[in-house]
């Protein structure tokens, strides 16, 4: 299966947090799935630990660089895709988050009620 994750769940991930629902811990450990992490969390949570609305531990990168996550870069056809999607949800992470799942066929991996919204190539964990 080719996973990509919600910013929340990156960061749960990698900071062990109780959070992390079982469900999302098996899928992010199975070898047999490949795990993207998007630009775009990462930008996003970088802007948020800027803004002093996340505190990230010391070690965030490293422990981030020591997963075997694929890179998923921002494309040109990705962006342009988030204006067709309906507006069941206004974070623009978010949207740009599913408008990259839905270009490059993969399973987006959430904890967020209101994704689930845009279809079954959505798995909401829990």
């Amino acid at each position: 299966m080719r996973i990509l994750l919600d910013t929340h769940l990156i960061l749960w991930w990698l900071v062990n947090s109780q959070s992390l629902p079982e469900q999302a811990c098996i899928l992010i450990s199975d070898p047999e799935n490949t795990v993207f992490v998007s630009a775009v969390s990462l930008w996003e949570i970088w802007l948020k630990e800027s803004l002093g609305k996340l505190r990230l531990p010391p070690d965030f990168e490293s422990r981030l660089l020591a997963e075997s996550f694929e890179n998923l870069a921002l494309t040109a056809a990705q962006a342009r895709h988030v204006a067709s999607l309906p507006w069941h949800h206004r974070d623009p992470f978010d949207r740009m988050l599913v408008a990259q799942a839905q270009v490059e066929n993969l399973i987006f991996l959430t904890a967020d009620d209101a994704v689930a919204a845009y279809g079954d190539f959505v798995r909401l964990v829990r």
